[in-house]
């Protein structure tokens, strides 16, 4: 096995140092779960990847979305460019699942559009787990939904050698099992071309413009080299190589048959149930469409919507559950889980909706009953399957301290900076005390955030202080991301002084321009009050050497006196530790682009999505959503306008007034 070794310019620092020790060696010893408890800004992802050198062992790392998750994957292959660091997300732009709607008698079909690129990127972390141990994977929960089996994909993978005796026709049908199109024109991946005694390859897992040459002299196979699609040169002679499927879901046609047998039983014992329940309807429509899939997957090998057979397909009793990512990593394996406070609740989630939707299609005719094992693993299941646990977050819950044996502190910052001055002042002309806060942040050259419960407490204050000649901007769900995104730089860039939300934990990002942080209806109850969310909200402050959090209330709630307790025990501790080592805390120095830009990349990609999404579900009838739509229409507009693609602009123009023109605006 290939080391793992960490590349940085620093070295560990503050109290990193230990908290990778303790970690590392609760792992060696056998420690299933442990807690990093790390406050923000004292560098988890740094001390994260120092333990995986320590511990050397494959890693898989679960985030709660996948903006954080391509983050983490950009900082883990700057750590480990020499190792096997892949990415592993829902492979859809967009999707809808199919499903049905009783009170309406309304039928959905399965829609879905497929990230070409992220598909590669799963394919790509099989094959490292197939293949070798150095592998990190960074993925979000999909990594709980099921998977082709790992026995099969493997046992499907073709092998060849230098010197070994080939039928290029044997050779192509291979292939063609192994969900590769023969494209004897264009080499694209996914594909295979034949050209006399030469077979080109292009994998669907490999980097991009690489792929395989085999070249036989007469059914010797006498060179083997991987080359630049586009070029045509040679990146590497090789002596052997091995073929994985095209994609997850592959099975052998005898064992397709096979399963078409179970199918095609339990449709008549399932038809039969429904007529004797005098649901005549739903068994002729349930056998029609069985009978059709069934015929499909005789003949073609695949059918539309084939993942709801894989129970039958795979041979598994009802109820067993799938294979998923964790059922390629090796039984050694290490787990970590990013902001653990929300990612385990998330994982835990996943189940019960995902059943409620399918209960629907199989009671009314639509899916076949063991439709509902096609789905994501139960909490217990996920559990089970996983070797060793470190949960990574600053506010763990009582669920991760109950299981941890060991819970390792993270508090000091490398710049010094300590968690921020917290206090609590009466409601009473809070608005007054507000205006005077930023006035004296502004006067600063520093920004301000005011959060509020309700989405119409925070546009009706963003009028009120825009009032007070104040440079104000709101934030809430209905704000598209594109937008969130140019509001924050905007905040950061000082063209703005003042931003208020709901819950602006969900940005992912810092804003060390923030030295004041007004949090209204602090003693109220719920979730966007609890003692973690207030935690998380007081370390939006701790970017910044000035940071101080205002809660207004008119009584300290527990959530409060919990927040307030666990931040002076915070910063007690590291104004100690500032002291011995004669440091002096200093405001973060980031460009605006250094944090923005990457956010900007990952959200050009989302409005796609979410302008594709809009144009397939929007009701052009209904004003609201027409006016969203027309909405993102003319931001795209003018995107294509500002980078001078005036055509695209202009067709999108067309687009706009057709709209307009028929349904109003």
């Amino acid at each position: 096995m290939k080391k793992f070794v960490v590349h940085s310019e620093f070295e560990p620092s503050g109290d990193q140092p230990q908290a990778i020790e303790k970690l590392a060696e609760g792992f060696l010893r056998g420690d299933r779960y442990q807690t990093l408890k790390g406050v923000t800004g004292s560098g988890k992802t740094f001390t994260m990847a120092k333990i995986i050198e320590k511990v050397q062992r494959p890693t898989l790392i679960i985030s709660h979305n996948k903006t954080l998750s391509a983050q983490l994957y950009r900082e883990f292959k700057t750590f480990f460019p020499e190792n096997a660091v892949e990415y592993f997300v829902s492979y859809y732009d967009y999707y809808q699942p199919e499903a049905y709607v009783p009170a309406r008698d309304l039928y959905i079909e399965k829609d879905a559009s497929i990230n070409d690129e992220i598909d590669r990127l799963r394919l790509s972390a099989t094959y490292s787990l197939m293949e070798r141990r150095d592998v990190i994977v960074i993925a979000t929960v999909s990594c709980i939904y099921g998977l082709g089996m790992p026995d099969l994909y493997k046992d499907m993978r073709i092998h060849i050698d230098k010197g070994e005796q080939l039928d290029l026709q044997e050779l192509s049908k291979k292939l063609v099992s192994l969900q590769y199109a023969r494209n004897d024109m264009v080499l694209e991946r996914g594909n295979f071309r034949i050209k006399g005694d030469t077979i080109d390859i292009y994998p669907a897992y490999m980097e991009t413009d690489e792929a395989y040459k085999i070249e036989l002299d007469w059914d010797e196979v006498s060179r083997i080299r991987r080359f630049n699609v586009i070029t045509g040169e040679t990146v590497e002679e090789l002596e052997e190589t091995v073929i994985y499927p095209a994609k997850h879901f592959v099975v052998p046609h005898d064992l397709l048959l096979s399963a078409t047998e179970r199918i095609n039983a339990e449709m008549e014992e399932r038809v039969e149930e429904l007529r004797a329940q005098g649901k005549i309807l739903e068994a002729e429509r349930l056998k029609t469409r069985t009978t059709y899939d069934i015929e499909m997957m005789k003949e073609m090998g695949y059918c539309s919507g084939i993942e709801n057979y894989s129970g039958p397909i795979s041979g598994r009793e009802r109820g067993q559950p799938p294979a998923t990512l964790l059922h390629y990593f090796p039984d050694d394996f290490l787990c970590m889980i990013d902001e653990a406070h929300v990612s385990v609740p998330q994982i835990g989630a996943m189940y019960e909706g995902d059943r409620s939707r399918k209960q629907n299609l199989i009671d009314f005719g639509f899916r076949l009953p063991s439709a509902l094992d096609n789905r994501p693993l139960k909490f217990e299941e996920f559990e089970k399957k996983l070797n060793q646990v470190i949960y990574v977050t600053a506010t763990p819950r009582k669920e991760e301290i109950k299981q941890s044996t060991q819970i390792v502190e993270q508090l000091i910052r490398p710049t010094g900076l300590l968690d921020p001055i917290v206090e609590v002042r009466p409601s009473e002309g809070q608005m007054q005390d507000i205006y005077k806060e930023v006035k004296e942040r502004i006067g600063k050259n520093e920004r301000s955030l005011i959060l509020t419960l309700t989405k119409k407490m925070a546009e009706d204050l963003t009028e009120y202080l825009l009032g007070l000649n104040l440079k104000v901007k709101y934030i809430h769900s209905e704000i598209d991301t594109f937008e969130r995104v140019e509001i924050l730089k905007s905040l950061r860039a000082g063209e703005i002084d003042v931003l208020i939300g709901i819950n602006l934990l969900r940005e992912g990002i810092d804003l060390p321009e923030v030295s004041f942080i007004a949090l209204l209806d602090a003693d109220k109850i719920g979730f966007l009050r609890s003692a973690t969310s207030l935690i998380q909200i007081i370390g939006r402050a701790a970017r910044n050497a000035e940071g101080k959090v205002v809660m207004y209330a008119d009584r300290k709630s527990e959530a409060m006196e919990e927040a307030i307790t666990e931040t002076a025990r915070r910063r007690e501790i590291q104004e100690t530790y500032n002291k011995e080592h004669g440091i002096t805390p200093k405001t973060v120095k980031k460009a605006v682009e250094d944090i923005l830009e990457r956010q900007k990349i990952d959200t050009e990609q989302e409005v796609e999505i979410e302008l594709s999404a809009l144009k397939k579900s929007a009701n052009l009838f209904v004003p609201a959503q027409r006016k969203k739509l027309l909405a993102a229409l003319k931001r795209q507009m003018e995107e294509y306008a500002d980078n001078m693609e005036y055509e695209q602009a202009a067709v999108v123009r067309d687009q706009i007034l057709e709209i307009e023109k028929t349904y109003g605006k």
